[in-house]
């Protein structure tokens, strides 16, 4: 809409439509002139790992907790300044900081943790060269991934999870690419597991979110009741026909495979393999996707905290490119990053992602239009300005030693 304009009070959007109709504003109110303002962004899939460099199962376990959520104070700062004003956290210590985000203690978008992720022995969550013991004790206290086999021990896994706080359920429905042993195509959980995962988690009102790449652990989680499929690597025509009949949301991820391929010489041999086995199939499923009209929310799989890595922590609005790539228009694209964000949360989700009255007032500016160029999301300098919850959290004079007030 040109020649709009926004209201924004109390945390929310009071007014949305053209400037010639706007309120009157009231004495002390601040207004600012911009040329494009967009919801803040939501990133559906990302990790605040605290990893410094190596991506592995094996890191992600032995990592203590306490260094990992210190180290992602940063990360959350950084994301948020990109213009992602929420994130969905599928794993990692997200728990954790949302308390102090929450509280105003520390800048971060608004995080919608699932605590740790919910595997089978010696499936994508397990790190095998670690004693079993070890690995398999639900209460050890450093870690980001969690260990379950047999009905019981899903749903007691699930209800630590809810213990600690989380908001959404992450399960692991098949193998994946930095596993030492499976391979993604592999299903892992028997349906009896996935659906007592998926159950418990409803009658808390959460949803459960499915790691997928094999076209059976696709159609096993839709069965069970997950919904989001996280990658979605052999998603075909079938599998995107059950998709939409069961109003579940892919959500692709192809920035991880862009980051993962762009240093894939750190990776270990079995894992690069697999990476440059499933990387074109990936892209054609988004493709596929795309043209049988599943709904999509944007997500990155990113979480690591070297500045200079493809998987770093900022480069998160690089995922709108991938998204028009496989051809969505830029205008749906956006839609996958705003709107659609708080749909991946079922009951739970929040007035987010649209500028409309009464909806939380997260807000982005930007230097340019991304429907011209939709690259213009993915380069952090050119979102000049983000409001959280009504709050001026990004402001371009702070470079220059000033603020707004």
């Amino acid at each position: 809409m040109p020649e709009a304009a926004l209201v924004l009070a109390d945390g929310r959007i009071t007014y949305a439509g053209l400037r010639s109709e706007v309120p009157p504003p009231e004495p002390r109110e601040t207004t600012w002139s911009v040329p494009v303002v967009m919801p803040g962004m939501w990133d559906c899939h990302t990790h605040f790992s605290g990893l410094v460099d190596v991506v592995s199962t094996e890191r992600m376990m032995l990592t203590r907790s306490e260094v990992a959520t210190a180290r992602s104070v940063a990360d959350a700062a950084v994301v948020l300044r990109a213009g992602f004003t929420s994130v969905r956290e599928l794993g990692g210590y997200g728990v954790y900081l949302a308390h102090v985000v929450n509280e105003g203690t520390v800048p971060g978008p608004s995080i919608y943790a699932a605590g740790r992720v919910i595997g089978q022995t010696g499936g994508h969550s397990d790190a095998p060269s670690l004693p079993y013991e070890w690995a398999t004790d639900p209460q050890r206290s450093s870690g980001m991934l969690h260990l379950a086999d047999g009905v019981p021990e899903c749903l007691r896994a699930v209800r630590l999870q809810l213990r600690v706080g989380a908001e959404v359920i992450k399960v692991c429905t098949s193998g994946g690419v930095i596993s030492e042993l499976d391979h993604p195509a592999h299903r892992q959980f028997s349906p009896a597991e996935l659906r007592a995962i998926v159950e418990e988690a409803d009658r808390a009102d959460r949803v459960v979110a499915a790691h997928c790449h094999g076209r059976g652990a696709i159609l096993a989680a839709l069965e069970a009741g997950c919904r989001t499929i996280e990658h979605g690597t052999e998603l075909d025509e079938e599998t995107a026909t059950a998709m939409r009949a069961a109003d579940a949301i892919l959500v692709p991820t192809r920035t991880v495979f862009e980051g993962f391929l762009g240093q894939r010489d750190k990776l270990p041999p079995a894992a690069r393999g697999k990476l440059e086995e499933l990387e074109a199939r990936h892209r054609e499923a988004m493709a596929i996707a795309v043209t049988a009209g599943v709904r999509i929310a944007l997500g990155t799989d990113l979480g690591t905290r070297a500045s200079d890595s493809p998987l770093a922590w900022g480069r998160n609005g690089g995922e709108f490119g991938h998204l028009v790539a496989a051809g969505l228009s830029p205008l749906r694209a956006i839609e996958a990053g705003t709107a659609t964000g708080p749909l991946t949360l079922g009951r739970r989700g929040p007035r987010s992602g649209r500028l409309a009255e009464g909806y939380d007032a997260d807000v982005i500016a930007l230097a340019a239009s991304p429907l011209d160029d939709i690259s213009v999301l993915a380069r952090p300098d050119d979102i000049t300005h983000v409001w959280k919850c009504g709050a001026l959290v990004k402001d371009p004079t702070e470079n220059l030693g000033q603020r707004t007030t």
